[in-house]
């Protein structure tokens, strides 16, 4: 039974649900690292600040997936007695467990926080988040952490927990859960997308939500605008997020993957790179959050690049010319929309880069795409890779293939995103901005 789409759709309607906390004293807490990604979309519903609360859970020895309970920061521990008698666990195997899971957990603490105080808990209302609960060893611990730490009401809200784990559930003052099957299955059963949560996407999320709060069309001091834009589209309303400096010779366009959404952290970082660049950006969602769930409409890049478009026309007109020559930037099977998109009549779209995308999505309009359009696929991701490699073989348009070695496709592993934003800011600023446009690209790539 899949009841959400990803981490990022629990988070939005999990804040929903508790839309009636918006206003009071409240700090969100995310459970690294699946909780965190949910916990952002409820901090930004609620506008409340996000932390994290770590924890580690403590397993069985000889069977480490099955929680014997578990630690969390300030020496908290809770242990399963029932689970320790029955895999007859020792103490000194206990003690050895919970000496490497408090090695770990405090250096957790210390890459996701980086200098950030922890945010002063005392006397407010803490509502700590997870992707879900299992056996619920990991959500006692955080509660008696957020307890600990001055707390006056605690909140745990999850996706998806079994019935049995939140009646069994004493800690918090308050349990908020949007499905609670009696015959669960596990946690990522009820996901489309449960694909695990790296170290690097807790950073950046906590880095956005630290990052401070600015209003609908607000203007930096150096003529910078930030942005929360609506667009419509017939009866759909797209959401975006606008980023235009104060001179703009052009701007990029983000149609984002499967699964993902303008709030992607490794778009946001990608966009952040062009920002550095002097380009301005535009973060989309081409659905709206009810067509995601269909994931047919995810595939249905017709629809996709007709939002696209729109999405163009409405910049193009909203801003008279100002926000300058206008590129694509697709990531998986948004790089189909873009060069659909690209390829319609009269399209003026002057650059395109694809990341880790389904270039042949676009199908036999990719010999109409007339912009010149980068290709980045990471090394290891061998089947996108050939298929990258064949949609190259169909199009017209000035096309360059570069290779990011030892890149999956999420683009993971260290130095590989910041290797392929380079790439991108390159491309556009040579084909976008004044001062480059006509000067000859450094040989690279195929």
């Amino acid at each position: 039974m899949v009841a959400f789409l990803n981490r990022a759709d629990a988070g939005r309607r999990l804040g929903k649900r508790l839309a009636g906390l918006r206003g009071r004293d409240v700090v969100v807490l995310g459970l690294p690292r699946g909780g965190v990604p949910v916990a952002f979309e409820v901090a930004k519903a609620l506008e409340a600040p996000l932390d994290v609360i770590v924890v580690r859970k403590l397993g069985v020895p000889f069977q480490p997936e099955v929680a014997m309970g578990a630690i969390g920061e300030g020496n908290v521990r809770v242990l399963d007695r029932r689970t320790l008698s029955m895999a007859r666990v020792s103490q000194e195997d206990l003690k050895q467990v919970e000496r490497q899971e408090r090695a770990l957990l405090e250096s957790r603490v210390a890459r996701f926080r980086q200098g950030r105080p922890r945010l002063d808990l005392t006397g407010r209302t803490a509502v700590i988040v997870d992707d879900g609960i299992a056996t619920g060893s990991t959500a006692k611990a955080a509660c008696q952490v957020a307890r600990q730490l001055g707390a006056a009401t605690i909140i745990l809200a999850v996706p998806v927990a079994p019935a049995r784990a939140i009646v069994e559930l004493k800690e918090p003052d308050d349990v908020v859960c949007l499905l609670s099957p009696q015959d669960f299955q596990a946690v990522g059963y009820y996901y489309h997308d449960f694909s695990p949560t790296e170290d690097g996407e807790v950073v950046q999320l906590l880095d956005a939500a630290a990052s401070p709060t600015r209003h609908r069309g607000d203007e930096r001091d150096d003529g910078t605008l930030e942005d929360d834009v609506e667009i419509p589209d017939g009866r759909a309303v797209l959401r975006g997020s606008l980023h235009l400096p104060g001179r703009c010779d052009g701007t990029v366009l983000f149609a984002h993957g499967s699964g993902s959404s303008r709030h992607s952290p490794r778009n946001r970082y990608v966009a952040s790179v062009l920002h550095g660049a002097g380009l301005g950006t535009l973060l989309l969602d081409l659905l709206t959050p009810e067509e995601e769930v269909n994931r047919a409409n995810v595939f249905d890049i017709a629809l996709l690049a007709r939002r696209l478009t729109a999405a163009t026309h409405w910049l193009e007109a909203r801003h008279d010319g100002s926000a300058g020559r206008i590129g694509y930037f697709g990531a998986s099977t948004g790089a189909g929309a873009a060069l659909w998109a690209a390829a319609e009549p009269g399209s003026e779209v002057a650059a395109v880069v694809s990341r880790g995308g389904r270039p042949d999505l676009a199908g036999p309009r990719l010999a109409a795409v007339k912009a010149p359009t980068l290709l980045i696929v990471g090394g290891a991701d061998t089947q996108v890779l050939a298929l990258n490699r064949q949609a190259m073989a169909r199009m017209q348009a000035p096309t360059r293939l570069e290779i990011v070695p030892g890149a999956t496709h999420l683009f993971e592993e260290p130095g590989t995103l910041a290797m392929a934003a380079t790439l991108a800011a390159d491309w556009f600023q040579h084909y976008l901005l004044p001062s480059r446009v006509g000067r000859a690209m450094p040989e690279a790539g195929e």
